[in-house]
């Protein structure tokens, strides 16, 4: 029995790929039998609540503030700070953790670098893609975070990245040791409600009523779907600009983009100047079961990032058998074999996105291969075998 305590950057009631990772992470290695806490952030204003216990689960919400670089940044931050600590060592009085587990790396993982230094804990670091793929370039502009990671880095007995590429960046800017890091892949639940077990037909694998009153398809009409937040580096208007190639010739197709964001006005504005109205729906923001059973239906899902650390979306659409088309840019050609079980193309290239839509737009077989391939191998994925992973890399450095 092992006893963790999980620092996550964000956790539920937040939606995301790090709450995701935490929450099946946390529930597999319980069910192994370790005793888990899952020690996150929380805002000064934040309603939420500092101890909760969700899914059984004892969850703990810190002031986790970090100080800009004016003095009154820091004079505000200092208090925080100390509350914070004392606070994360009176858990650690009570937990007694063996280890504590970051993922990925933000003020949650400068707390726990203290942490771990103070009461002399095990550090292991998993890196989502944070680095690279934040909306706002944080670990650009934050000295803080820039110089908190490298020393987390140093400190971790184990470092692990949801990707090569991911570990690549580490390396190539924070100081993480050539061929140290391990790759852990991201994971997908299963058994979401609406869609059927891996290795099951695809036939029926979409509930009754469909997703098309869902997304606001009309009846009759195929759909090629994307879903997430609607920011620049996920590339829904380059996705847009390659939809536009093929329109004209797939008049029975429509191109769906699930999720909200401050992209989406600017996205709007891009559908109407190509003559897409209509043709291009925003059914806004979707809970996990809505994504299942929209992926379910769609004849084509599209993950058209710019840059894509892992991309657990390209998971879902396996769970669900869509023909999936991947970005070539990121960790998905690590994991995604082309032309098998996904197709990759370059997001900036329309003229290649298109080309990748046309074929399984237009050849009902290979789309369907495409997708029974996908739907094979999802079960590699599952909660449980990363869980497995990670619970192997625990004993690992509890062993030294």
């Amino acid at each position: 029995m092992t006893r963790v305590a999980l620092v996550p950057s964000a956790y539920l009631p937040a939606l995301g790929g790090v709450e995701e990772l935490t929450r099946h992470l946390a529930r597999e290695l319980v069910r192994a039998g370790d005793v888990v806490e899952v020690w996150t952030g929380r805002l000064p204003t934040s309603a939420l609540a500092a101890r909760e216990v969700m899914d059984g689960i004892t969850v703990r919400r810190f002031l986790f503030e970090l100080p800009a670089a004016e003095i009154g940044s820091v004079a505000r931050a200092v208090p925080y700070g100390l509350r914070a600590v004392s606070e994360m060592r009176r858990a650690v009085a009570e937990l007694r953790p063996d280890l504590l587990h970051v993922q990925c790396f933000g003020p949650n993982g400068v707390y726990a670098l203290g942490l771990s230094l103070l009461a002399r804990l095990p550090l292991v670091v998993t890196l989502q893609g944070e680095t690279v793929m934040d909306n706002d370039d944080i670990f650009d502009h934050s000295a803080v975070l820039r110089a908190g990671l490298r020393a987390a880095i140093r400190r971790a007995r184990a470092v692990t990245g949801c990707s090569q590429f991911t570990l690549d960046d580490a390396e190539r800017r924070f100081g993480l040791a050539p061929g140290r890091g391990q790759v852990v892949f991201n994971g997908v639940d299963l058994t979401v409600a609406g869609v059927q077990p891996a290795g099951a037909t695809l036939a029926g694998a979409v509930p009754a009523g469909g997703s098309a009153p869902l997304l606001g398809v009309q009846a009759g009409r195929r759909y090629v779907l994307a879903v997430g937040r609607v920011v620049a580096k996920k590339g829904f208007d380059l996705l847009v600009e390659a939809f536009s190639r093929v329109a004209p010739e797939l008049g029975d197709v429509d191109l769906v983009i699930g999720g909200a964001g401050p992209e989406l006005e600017a996205l709007g504005a891009l559908v109407r100047s190509r003559g897409l109205d209509g043709r291009v729906l925003f059914p806004g923001r979707l809970s996990r079961e809505d994504v299942a059973v929209a992926m379910a239906g769609a004849a084509v899902f599209v993950m058209p990032s710019r840059l894509e650390p892992f991309g657990i979306v390209a998971l879902e659409a396996w769970r669900a058998g869509a023909p999936l088309v991947a970005t070539s840019r990121g960790g998905a050609p690590e994991y995604v074999h082309d032309g098998i079980d996904g197709v990759l193309a370059d997001p900036f290239d329309a003229q290649a996105l298109a080309a990748a839509l046309r074929q399984l737009l237009e050849d009902d077989q290979r789309a369907q291969r495409i997708g029974r391939a996908g739907r094979a191998r999802v079960e590699e994925f599952s909660w449980s075998a990363i869980a497995g992973q990670y619970r192997r890399i625990y004993d690992t450095v509890l062993a030294r």
